[in-house]
Parts: C-alpha cells; structure tokens; sequence
C-alpha cells in the first residue's frame, strides 16, 4: 500500500489541472420556485377536494336531520285518531340546532268524514339545505259491528 504524502504537493500545479467553471447563478432559485409551484398545484387540488366532501358531508348531515323531522311529524299523524286531526293549516317554527326549520301541516278533507289529505312541508333555515314535502291520506277506519244486533246499518 502506497501512503501519499503531503510533503511534495504543490499548490501551483494542483491548481492548473483544476478547470473553472462558471457559478451556477440562479439555479437554486430556480429548483425552488418550480418545487412551490407543483407544490401549490398540489395543494389546491387537494383544498378543492376537501371543500367538495365537506359540502357532501354537510348535505347528507341536513338531509338526515330533515329526514328525522318529517318521519316524526308522519308518525305523530298517523298515531292520532282521525276526528283528532284538525282540517286547517299550522305553522311551527324551530329555531333550536341542530337543525332550525320550519314546519307547515296543511290538513284537507277532500271526502268529508271519509279521508283528510295532509301535507307536511319541512323548510330549513340554512339555505344549503333544501327544503322538502311529503303527503299522505288519513281514512276513517270502519268500526266492526259485529256484536250489534239492533245497530243500523251503513
């Protein structure tokens, strides 16, 4: 093995065989701004996806809540007795989060003791959220007179 020593180095002809380049001015600058330019490109790609699913998120959350109020005023309907129903319109307004609506029951009685129409219109006060209708009939059940002997028929 051959140890090189630095006793005989001369620094005139070292230097000679180097070449001098030329500085490399601006290329570092360069790099970076194409490096923030891809990455702002990927950033705002990944902002706008992130702004769609959390509109998605926000639609599916008032529709659900819508859901929730039109199946409870639904079932609150259909529980009560037909003569217990009034015929008329009613206005409710919620004004307490989650979900502050406004609920409008419209009552008809197309066939008079027969059959009421009723109409459930549930309105949000958020505008991101849309507003919905749902109808149903409500008919007077026959009573059974079975029993009955002397009870007149119809």
């Amino acid at each position: 093995m051959m140890k090189n020593s630095m006793r005989n180095f001369d620094r005139s002809s070292a230097a000679a065989t180097i070449v001098m380049k030329e500085p490399r001015k601006g290329f570092v600058i360069v790099e970076v701004i194409v490096a923030m330019v891809l990455l702002a490109v990927a950033v705002a790609s990944l902002a706008s996806l992130i702004y769609s699913v959390s509109q998605s998120s926000l639609a599916a959350s008032g529709n659900a809540y819508r859901n929730g109020v039109l199946m409870q005023e639904v079932n609150r309907l259909e529980g009560l007795p037909y003569d217990s129903i009034p015929t008329g319109t009613s206005t409710v307004s919620v004004s307490t989060m989650p979900y502050p609506h406004t609920t409008v029951i419209r009552v008809t009685e197309p066939v008079a003791a027969v059959m009421k129409t009723v109409t459930v219109v549930i309105t949000p006060a958020n505008l991101k959220f849309k507003p919905d209708t749902i109808s149903f009939s409500r008919t007077k059940a026959r009573t059974s007179k079975v029993l009955c002997t002397d009870c007149p028929t119809g």
